[in-house]
């Protein structure tokens, strides 16, 4: 087991390694830089002529004069060895000043929409594979095909309308309004989980239409298998015979799909975030993006990515802990 561990922690730096080039990359593909947009939006809009010797020295003060080889060593060597992801060009502030609650946040409505969603979809998808063509088979099946064809957005305006007219207040936000620029707290970190399942059920109800409707397949299929027969065969308990084998196995696909979960969510948030106004990372990366800020740009990708390669990693060791043929290579 400490051997496969060491692998896939070993597999996982490398990717991360190839993440971060990729994300640099990313970052440079737009032609110009952000040099170029400064200029535009501080000199040409105020009737001054741009020079080149005016690019040049721009460049310098942001320096984009040197090669990209040589700015993405310097950018993810202060990563690795200082925690600096550098300061934007756009807000002229330590990036890391001003994604750290925005990536937390995200990581909070991400990890809160898992949870939601392995609470509600395992045990009624066993639910459904063990009381299969029953009423409430049908209404878990009806429910899965609504909550996979329903976009995420529609549900939160949904969400939002049944909110403002029924109960007299918004959905909206992840804070009260006293705790929306507070310092942390336990009382704010309380107002916080106050608001979190509705974005939770949003980001949520498709993941969990899928993972239900992946349950109650897998576990259909392995009932049916030899190995369950002979088991109830020895004697053993019915509810012992479901929990020990056909669910252990079932879970197998939904854990794997837990990095790939992570990712899908953080991709979806972003217009979640619009509709219920959330503060998470989404729209500061669009802004970004959209002006070229490398350095603002770049964390937010490499943080998100990463989220996701770390969230396979957690998957890979939790299927080694359920299934042996995964840690002795057998599968």
């Amino acid at each position: 087991m400490l051997r496969y561990i060491v692998q896939r922690f070993f597999f996982m730096l490398i990717t991360l390694l190839f993440v971060s080039m990729v994300v640099f990359i990313v970052i440079e593909l737009p032609p110009g830089d952000y040099a170029e947009r400064y200029a535009y939006r501080k000199l040409a809009s105020a009737g001054q002529d741009v020079t080149e010797q005016d690019m040049i020295n721009l460049r310098k003060e942001f320096g984009l004069d040197r090669p990209a080889p040589a700015r993405y060593v310097s950018w993810i060597t202060d990563i690795l060895l200082h925690g600096d992801f550098g300061e934007s060009f756009l807000f002229n502030v330590p990036v890391k000043n001003m994604i750290g609650d925005r990536i937390w946040l995200t990581m909070a409505l991400a990890l809160s929409a898992i949870i939601l969603t392995y609470i509600i979809a395992i045990p009624v998808g066993i639910y459904s594979a063990l009381y299969r063509h029953s009423f409430g088979d049908y209404l878990a099946t009806f429910i899965g095909y609504i909550g996979l064809s329903l976009p995420n957005f529609m549900l939160a305006l949904v969400l939002l309308y049944f909110s403002v007219t029924v109960l007299g207040s918004s959905a909206g936000g992840l804070f009260s309004e006293e705790y929306a620029e507070a310092a942390w707290s336990w009382d704010r970190f309380v107002d916080l989980l106050k608001h979190l399942w509705v974005p939770a059920v949003v980001l949520g109800t498709a993941n969990t239409a899928f993972h239900l409707q992946t349950m109650r397949a897998t576990m259909l299929d392995e009932l049916n298998q030899l190995y369950v027969d002979a088991a109830r065969a020895r004697g053993i308990s019915e509810w012992k015979v479901i929990f020990k084998y056909p669910v252990r196995i079932a879970l197998n696909p939904i854990i794997s799909y837990l990095g790939f979960d992570l990712g899908k969510l953080v991709a979806g948030a972003p217009v979640v975030a619009l509709v219920l106004s959330l503060p998470d990372a989404g729209q500061l990366l669009l802004q970004a993006l959209l002006q070229q800020d490398m350095f603002l740009g770049g964390a937010i990708l490499l943080m998100i990515s990463a989220m996701t390669v770390i969230g396979v990693f957690i998957s890979d060791l939790m299927l080694a802990a359920i299934d042996p043929r995964i840690r002795l290579g057998e599968a």
